[in-house]
């Protein structure tokens, strides 16, 4: 149990890295808000590659490597473009 979540986190981080250096812009997140990136990623590129190739257990699964960059790719531009809405006090 203990290595699944090491895994887990380990691919988040890389994932969201990889994220972070592809999408132009600078993004104000911290390596924890980056691993988070990558994990909710990589569910976004389970949910995905559930929906394109109807494969897996179910919309609710973690993707690998490639499906955490691109779903995190997507995470963080829905996040930047939410953010560039939002007033600044």
């Amino acid at each position: 149990m203990l290595g699944l979540i090491l895994s887990i986190i380990v691919v988040g981080l890389i994932a969201g890295a990889i994220a972070r250096l592809l999408v132009p812009g600078r993004q104000h997140l911290s390596i924890p808000m980056t691993i988070l990136l990558g994990i909710i990623g990589s569910f976004v590129g389970g949910l995905l590659g559930y929906l394109l190739l109807g494969k897996g257990d179910g919309f609710l699964q973690p993707a690998g490597i490639i499906g955490s960059i691109i779903g995190a790719i997507i995470v963080l531009l829905v996040y930047t473009r939410m953010g560039g809405r939002r007033s600044r006090v």
